[in-house]
């Protein structure tokens, strides 16, 4: 039986990186966000202008627990959900959890061009935009380091790149 938990900042190539290693590894991959908008038939962003963000909150913790208890299953995690609650230490005691670990100028790069499906960035210039992507990750990254494992996730830029963290996320995780 196989969970893997993939935490990070929003960037970080969870969704890429998850998408790819459930392919090879022939288990389901299941994307937090992607999971709550379908149950729901609502947006993250719909949701959390809804319910606020403790309400948004509680439902995520919700959603990762149900998760949780699928089988042979890859999970990305929303950027903030090992944030709140006692969601790091659960996600700690159902599986394995990896932080995908990516340089703040990688993120930059990465966030500035996919800022108009991230309603929290739009309207951000290039400054505000590096200044709130290093607050968030001060703030964060005391639950990310938390994860059982740190896999480098800079380089997911071409298939052959995707590959080679792949085989990485293998190696660390010792299911080669």
């Amino acid at each position: 039986m196989l969970r893997i938990f993939l935490t990070g900042y929003m960037g970080a190539g969870k969704t890429t990186l998850g998408k790819a290693a459930a392919r090879r590894m022939n288990v389901s991959f299941i994307d937090l966000d992607w999971y709550i908008e379908e149950r729901f038939h609502k947006t993250v962003g719909g949701l959390f202008a809804e319910r606020g963000e403790t309400g948004f909150r509680e439902l995520e913790r919700n959603m990762l627990h149900e998760v949780a208890d699928f089988e042979d299953v890859i999970i990305s995690t929303g950027g903030g959900t090992p944030c709140f609650f006692d969601n790091m230490d659960f996600m700690n005691r159902m599986g394995s959890t990896v932080f995908l670990d990516v340089d703040p100028d990688v993120l930059f790069r990465r966030l500035k061009i996919a800022k108009q499906q991230r309603p929290i960035l739009q309207g951000k210039k290039d400054e505000e935009l590096k200044a709130f992507i290093l607050q968030a990750l001060e703030k964060r990254m005391v639950y990310y380091k938390q994860a059982r494992y740190c896999l480098n996730a800079d380089e997911l830029e071409d298939i052959r790149q995707i590959e080679n963290s792949v085989d990485k996320l293998i190696a660390l995780l010792g299911l080669a």
